[in-house]
């Protein structure tokens, strides 16, 4: 109760301090919303090409991508932590934070919310409501919590990944450009896998899983079958990923030097 107190204090400064300058505001959401429908219509000229991406149609695809964008979204929202290193490390305000008495991780996530990016939710819905429509899905009633819990997994995978990624600046002090990579790998994670090798698919789907972020989940809700063993284990990957990502944290913490020479 206490954390779930102090998220809504700190969600509260931070629009307090967003509302401060409106049209920066503003222009960050339109930049957003412009990336999407860049990759939006990057989708479509590949299908001014061709009719199926590896057995998949336009309008699958579209439906991927936008399941893709709701947990991204919130990844995005509350897991900014890609300068962690720079930040916190090397410029020493790690130490100001093991200074408080709430674990470490919360407060730099709540230091870095973003909350407009949780306009992609409505991008994301907006999407595969489009698609949805298009290919005549049909739901039941059950599925919105198989859709929430799916999320919540795809979320957790990002942060989860990202989180380990960050811990390596407790052992290395020094700039890395791991993260920035990192993101581009993951967005192979909005596509089919089929699409690529083996080798590719068997990383996306088992060592960097940015497949159940967005093909794995999505493929229950376009009822494909033969992904619906992928699909459901999205929950358990999320909870084993940010569950690693925690481990690592709370032993990075304890071998963490402190700022200094």
């Amino acid at each position: 109760m206490f954390y779930f107190t102090l998220f809504f204090q700190y969600a509260s400064q931070y629009l307090k301090t967003r509302l401060t300058y409106r049209v920066d505001t503003v222009i960050e959401i339109l930049s957003d919303f412009l990336s999407q429908a860049i990759n939006l219509i990057f989708i479509l000229v590949v299908f001014g090409h061709t009719q199926l991406l590896g057995g998949w149609n336009r309008e699958e695809i579209i439906f991927i991508y936008g399941f893709f964008l709701i947990p991204y979204a919130l990844f995005s929202a509350f897991f900014n932590i890609w300068d962690f290193n720079e930040r916190y490390i090397v410029k020493g305000e790690m130490d100001r934070v093991l200074t408080r008495p709430v674990h470490s991780l919360f407060q730099i996530i709540m230091e870095r919310m973003e909350l407009e990016s949780l306009f992609g939710v409505v991008t994301g819905f907006v999407v595969m409501a489009y698609a949805g429509a298009k290919l005549g899905l049909t739901f039941e009633w059950f599925d919105v919590l198989i859709f929430i819990l799916m999320v919540i997994g795809g979320m957790l995978i990002y942060g989860g990944i990202f989180i380990s990624i960050a811990t390596i600046g407790f052992w290395s002090d020094s700039r890395t450009d791991i993260m920035p990579t990192m993101y581009n790998i993951s967005n192979y994670g909005r596509y089919p896998v089929d699409i690529y090798h083996k080798v590719i698919r068997f990383v996306l789907t088992w060592i960097l899983p940015f497949a159940f972020v967005g093909v794995y989940p999505a493929s229950y809700f376009l009822q494909k079958q033969e992904w619906y063993g992928y699909a459901f284990l999205t929950p358990i990957m999320g909870i084993v990923f940010f569950g690693i990502s925690i481990f690592l944290w709370n032993t990075g913490v304890k071998k963490y030097r402190g700022a200094g020479n």
